[in-house]
């Protein structure tokens, strides 16, 4: 039998033992790291992502209106059919702009040879707090990929082989309806968009020869 005390005793003894063995400085050698923990974010190799960001936190942000005059970006550059928004703009996730590329690439996988080109990438990080979360204590944990892009932008096109207008309408039509915006098919002939108008190209005026009098036939002759 042990008694209280000597029962007590060898708890101690153990428990002291223990803390020593925990604030012994470990022999194994830990190599420094200097990875940040954006650096540790795994990136598929289909998945819309940026491979390396200075700052994983960004401020939420507004999406631009196209009010200075610029209309780079609401035309076709690689294909020869497309679409772009003609309602308001929207940010736009990476997962919905997956989504509509492989709608897109689903439809045209019996064209041999058709391209599909992405005109806007996701690189704006978006973060997240909880429901019934309080105030403070920092900014949410990061969520996603996402994009902003304005009114008139080019969002998809298509081309690398001839495709039929009909067939191009239908892949779009059923690819626009994946976004949360209004969107517009457009093709080579399509004029820029500078937000809700069109700019088309100023007509040359028309220039008329002026026939002298004397070439004229006379009515005597």
């Amino acid at each position: 039998m042990f008694s209280l005390s000597s029962l007590s005793r060898r708890l101690l003894n153990g428990a002291g033992s223990a803390l020593a063995r925990l604030q012994q400085p470990s022999t194994q050698h830990q190599a420094p790291t200097a990875l940040s923990p954006l650096s540790l974010f795994t990136r598929g190799r289909g998945q819309l992502a940026p491979k390396k960001v200075k700052h994983l936190r960004r401020h939420k942000g507004r999406v631009p209106i196209p009010i200075g005059g610029s209309t780079r970006g609401t035309t076709l550059a690689f294909g020869e059919w497309g679409i772009r928004i003609k309602g308001n703009g929207a940010r736009l996730s990476a997962k919905q702009l997956t989504t509509v590329e492989e709608v897109i690439k689903k439809k045209l996988k019996v064209l041999k040879g058709a391209k599909v080109y992405l005109r806007v990438f996701p690189d704006i990080p978006v973060c997240i707090k909880g429901n019934e979360t309080r105030m403070g204590k920092g900014k949410g944990t990061f969520e996603y990929w996402a994009t902003r892009v304005p009114t008139g932008r080019v969002l998809f096109e298509i081309g690398g082989v001839p495709i039929r207008e009909e067939l191009a309408r239908d892949i779009m039509r059923q690819a626009a309806a994946k976004l949360p915006t209004e969107m517009e098919f457009i093709n080579r002939s399509s004029p820029p968009r500078l937000g809700s108008m069109l700019i088309y190209p100023p007509t040359p005026p028309k220039l008329t020869a002026e026939v002298p009098v004397e070439a004229l036939p006379s009515a005597t002759a």
